[in-house]
C-alpha cells in the first residue's frame, strides 16, 4: 500500500463515522494521506479520531505500514499486534504504477462500493497523549499484483469482532479480503 486512501462521506455508513467523530475533533476526510487525523474503530470498539503513522525510533518522519508477516515479531509492533489492534473505514485505497513514463492513479475498492475496513494497529504517543495507528499490510492478490505486490488487510464485517478481540490475530488476518475492484485514473 503505497500510502493514500479515501473517505467519501457521500456514504451513509462512512458519513455517520464521521460525524460522530467530529463532535469531538476536527478530522480529515476525501484523500487521506499519512498524518492526517481521521476516524478510526479503536481496541474497546469505540469510533475516535486517530493519528496516522507510528513515530521513527531512528530520527524524523512516521512508520505508516505494518506488514502482517512481521508485525508479530517487531518491537514497535508486537505489543499493539496482542492489546491495541483498530479498524480503518475507507471507501477506497490508491496505488500507482509506472506506464509509459508516467505515473498511473488506481482506486481500489469493495464490490458492492461498500466501506472498506483496513485492518491496523494502534498506541497512543507518550509525549503527546495523541492516538496513532498504521496499517497492516499483507502480500498482494493476484488480480492486483500486477500493480503493486502488497496490499491492505481488509477484513470482513464479521470478522471485525474477532479482530478487535479475539486471541490469534495472525489467524484473523488469514481470513482477510482477497478480491477488490479497481479501477484507473490518469493523474
Amino acid at each position: 500500500m503505497c500510502g493514500r486512501y479515501y473517505i467519501e462521506i457521500d456514504n451513509e455508513e462512512l458519513q455517520s463515522i464521521v460525524a460522530a467523530v467530529e463532535n469531538k475533533t476536527a478530522i480529515k476526510t476525501g484523500e487521506i494521506r499519512p498524518t492526517n487525523t481521521v476516524p478510526v474503530l479503536s481496541p474497546t470498539g469505540n469510533m475516535t479520531a486517530m493519528r496516522w503513522g507510528f513515530p521513527k525510533h531512528y530520527g524524523k518522519g512516521v512508520v505508516i505500514n505494518a506488514r502482517n508477516e512481521t508485525a508479530t515479531k517487531l518491537d514497535s509492533f508486537w505489543r499493539p499486534m496482542i492489546d491495541d489492534r483498530c479498524l480503518i473505514p475507507a471507501s477506497w485505497y490508491f496505488e500507482w504504477k509506472e506506464h509509459e513514463s508516467k505515473k498511473v492513479k488506481y482506486s481500489f475498492f469493495s464490490p458492492d462500493k461498500s466501506p472498506l475496513w483496513l485492518a491496523g494497529l494502534s498506541q497512543t504517543n507518550h509525549e503527546t497523549g495523541e492516538s496513532l495507528f498504521v496499517i497492516l499490510t499483507r502480500p498482494a492478490w493476484s488480480g492486483i499484483s500486477f500493480i503493486h505486490d502488497r496490499m491492505p488487510v481488509i477484513l470482513p464485517k464479521e470478522k471485525h469482532d474477532e479482530w478487535l478481540n479475539g486471541n490469534n490475530p495472525v489467524v484473523t488476518m488469514s481470513k482477510s479480503v482477497n478480491e477488490v475492484n479497481y479501477e484507473k485514473a490518469e493523474v
